[in-house]
C-alpha cells in the first residue's frame, strides 16, 4: 500500500520507492528513508496533506504526492 493511505498510529515497514524518478528517490534517502526501515504515522492534516512520519529519531512531514511515492506494509504486533 502507499504511505499516503495509512492512518495515524500505523506502524509500517518501507518496502519500495515508486519509479517516479531518481532525484526524488535520492531526496528521500537523504531524509533518512531506506528500504526495510520501520516508520510510524504520527498524524495527518484533516485533508490528508501533509502527513507527519516518524523516521528513526526524526519527525518528517511529507506532502501527499511525496507520500504517494513510498510503498509500505503494516507491521502487526
Amino acid at each position: 500500500m502507499k504511505l499516503r493511505e495509512c492512518k495515524a498510529g500505523a506502524k509500517l515497514r518501507l518496502t519500495a520507492f515508486a519509479q517516479s524518478g531518481r532525484q526524488y528517490r535520492q531526496k528521500l534517502l537523504s531524509m533518512g528513508f531506506s528500504k526495510g526501515m520501520e516508520l510510524s504515522v504520527l498524524r495527518a492534516a484533516p485533508l490528508g496533506d501533509p502527513v507527519e512520519i516518524r523516521v528513526g529519531q526524526s519527525n518528517v512531514s511529507l506532502r501527499r504526492d511525496e507520500a504517494d511515492a513510498i510503498e509500505v506494509e503494516e507491521i502487526r504486533s
